[in-house]
């Protein structure tokens, strides 16, 4: 289960992310990046940053801890600025928020070698299974923190979603922009990895996983009449996808080997 907390101040925007995510502070006296359900690309987006995150941290991923959060009415009638209290107003009600990583310094192309290789083949992997766009060296979604890396932006995968199909019906892809990604060069463990990620994501952690997915987020699909049956098709895909990793573990193997 994750945790759910209630935010209490707006602290600031964190204007470099196309949906105006930013620090809040929750009623645990914590800080939390959050991620607004009222923000351009709507819930589709937590629910991937969701379903994602969590998948990365069964796998023994470094991703920051997710939590849900509620927004009041009450938390945007001080802001003076009329997009960010739109952007407030549109998301009363339960959001996505990830830990505040204070101190964390952004990784680049020039931090690859402090990587162990099967860290690295690990991400690929994931960054493969969930068709995460955004690791790529000009935008890695990488932070380092207390010497280790963060794994963070999710939000772009699951794009299976964004498209007019039944979701199983995109399963088997076999991921082409997986050339792009910061971390393939050194990706040399794949077969390795694929085999230890098959023994993690078991299908009751994969179950619990999207079990986690609030109503509220569901429902805009033509294709499932109601959340229980989108639930079980977003399940359907993810054991279907992982049945079928070689599909993108011999992609990503392929374009590695023409580097």
């Amino acid at each position: 289960m994750l945790r759910t907390v209630n935010a209490t101040r707006y602290v600031t925007p964190l204007r470099e992310g196309g949906s105006l995510p930013a620090i809040v502070e929750a009623d645990d006296d914590g800080l939390y990046v959050v991620k607004f359900r009222g923000a351009g690309q709507g819930p589709k987006a937590l629910l991937a940053e969701l379903v994602a995150g969590e998948i990365g941290r069964a796998l023994g991923l470094p991703v920051p801890e997710i939590v849900f959060i509620e927004v009041d009415a009450a938390l945007g009638r001080s802001e003076p600025d009329f997009e960010i209290q739109a952007l407030l107003k549109a998301s009363v009600g339960l959001n996505l928020a990830l830990d505040y990583l204070p101190g964390a310094l952004p990784f680049d192309a020039q931090d690859i070698p402090r990587l162990d290789t099967r860290l690295a083949s690990l991400i690929v992997w994931f960054d493969a299974y969930v068709t995460n766009v955004d690791r790529t060296p000009r935008n890695t979604n990488m932070l380092f923190w207390h010497r280790r890396p963060m794994l963070i932006d999710h939000g772009a995968s699951l794009y299976f979603q964004h498209i007019a199909v039944a979701y199983h019906e995109r399963s088997r892809i076999p991921f082409t922009t997986i050339k792009d990604h910061v971390l393939l060069p050194v990706a040399s463990d794949l077969d390795a990895v694929d085999q230890q990620a098959h023994l993690l994501l078991t299908r009751d952690v994969l179950r619990g996983i999207v079990d986690l997915i609030p109503s509220a987020w569901l429902g805009d699909s033509p294709f499932y009449i109601d959340p229980e049956t989108q639930r079980t098709a977003y399940l359907d895909y993810l054991l279907d996808r992982l049945a079928h990793s070689a599909t993108f573990v011999e992609e990503a193997q392929r374009v590695r080997d023409q580097l």
